[in-house]
């Protein structure tokens, strides 16, 4: 039995090792920030990035290049979510990246309420190529809210918070997500536009898309950020740096998108070069950026550990 068990918990390491690999080849901003979280808290949110990471991958054109048909490309995400779900109640998976997933939702509380909506949004890539208001928003809690609330799960444990607490960091959590979907969305609107013929944003085309546009859109992107900075010294001291420092990285490159003309985003992908990138973690770590605007009843002391 204790061969047994070391069997499985070799297994389970290698799973997490690799997602890691997953994330760090497809993420140098969240591969950066996430250097920041304490050891165990770091290999939880891997694991959230790496199944994540792979649907995304399913729909997004790997399947297209590896010469699958689209009904093929459908029943690869479809097996992909059962294969989760099998191993959310069974603590086995033979495709490594589930397996690490599972290990991490099976000790933190994620489940299908979460699961669902996420590959639900990730089906409705495959479909739909126009979004409505309705539809978008959707989408965004699927594709990104979710996510955000799975990582919080990966912060909070072993934390003991108050429902309120509980319920104020899950609206940050949820706003965070929002931010980053968008301002991908934003920064890859040449690709969606002309290589996917994608538009998420609805009423948005490379016919219409202007300056107006993209204050707007910019706008809401604030919105979130500012929402989600206001909870950042509420989360446990595991997890607050690096979380900091990935909203700093994406606020910086929607700063760069704002500086960019409208035109030219139809044309180019903006990005945040690694030296940059490199400043900002540095002005986090020194506490120079990243929790000057949160509220003063936003204290890390409102959570406890057991």
């Amino acid at each position: 039995m204790s061969r047994d068990r070391d069997a499985l918990a070799d297994y389970t390491n290698a799973a997490f090792t690799s997602s890691a690999v997953v994330l760090r080849s497809y993420s140098t901003s969240f591969g950066l920030a996430s250097r920041l979280f304490e050891a165990g808290v770091r290999r939880r949110v891997e694991s959230v990035y790496a199944l994540v990471r792979v649907a995304d991958e399913i729909v997004d054109g790997v399947t297209a290049a590896a010469g699958l048909a689209p009904e093929e490309t459908r029943r690869q995400l479809d097996g992909f979510e059962r294969e989760t779900e099998r191993a959310l109640d069974l603590g086995y998976s033979a495709n490594l990246v589930v397996h690490a997933f599972a290990d991490t939702a099976r000790l933190t509380g994620i489940g299908r309420d979460l699961t669902r909506p996420f590959f639900a949004s990730m089906r409705a890539d495959l479909d739909r190529v126009e979004h409505t208001p309705e539809s978008f928003t959707e989408y965004v809690y699927g594709s990104a809210e979710v996510v955000g609330l799975m990582c919080l799960k990966c912060f909070l444990h072993g934390y003991s918070v108050s429902a309120a607490e509980n319920a104020r960091l899950e609206r940050g959590a949820r706003h965070l997500g929002a931010a980053f979907q968008k301002v991908n969305f934003l920064r890859d609107l040449a690709e969606d536009f002309t290589s996917l013929g994608r538009s998420y944003f609805p009423g948005v085309s490379p016919a219409n898309f202007d300056e107006a546009a993209k204050q707007r859109l910019l706008e809401d992107i604030d919105h979130d950020l500012r929402e989600s900075r206001a909870v950042l010294r509420g989360l446990p001291p595991s997890s607050r740096r690096a979380v900091a420092l990935a909203q700093e990285l994406f606020a910086e490159l929607a700063e760069r998108i704002r500086a960019t003309p409208a035109p030219e985003l139809i044309r180019t992908r903006i990005s945040v070069p690694n030296t940059v990138k490199l400043r900002i973690a540095a002005a986090v770590l020194a506490g120079r950026r990243g929790f000057e605007t949160t509220r003063p009843d936003a204290r890390p002391d409102k959570i406890e550990a057991p």
